[in-house]
């Protein structure tokens, strides 16, 4: 089953990292499509334009469950502004490649931090 991912991923979808709710946050964003599959939620709380913490919860894929822990080890500890600037090929790098067929759960990611600092920013 595992055989067509990397032993990055599969470590990210084993012990993902900043995984879970956060009550206190500064910004949330969600992407994706729960009665299709893959659905994400980011949390982020944000010091001085940083994003100090950052956590997630999601439903979906070893790919999406690897892909959102990735997503939340590149974001957290940079400023707003260079969070912005993670793409999916840097996701996709940072976990050593995906199948082809799960590309798209980097898109997910992405969407769904995207989304949590413009409801940051939003609230400022």
């Amino acid at each position: 089953m595992y055989s067509q991912y990397s032993i990055k991923v599969i470590e990210h979808f084993m012990s993902p990292q900043n995984v879970g709710s956060m009550v206190d946050y500064d910004g949330k964003g969600t992407y994706g499509d729960p009665r299709c599959g893959d659905f994400l939620t980011i949390y982020i709380k944000v010091k001085d334009n940083i994003i100090e913490d950052i956590s997630f919860l999601v439903f979906g894929c070893t790919a999406s469950v690897a892909t959102s822990s990735m997503t939340t080890v590149l974001a957290k500890g940079k400023t707003i502004e260079e969070a912005l600037e993670i793409k999916e090929k840097d996701i996709v790098e940072a976990l050593d490649g995906l199948p082809k067929n799960k590309l798209h759960c980097s898109n997910l990611a992405v969407k769904a931090l995207r989304d949590a600092i413009k409801d940051y920013l939003n609230k400022k």
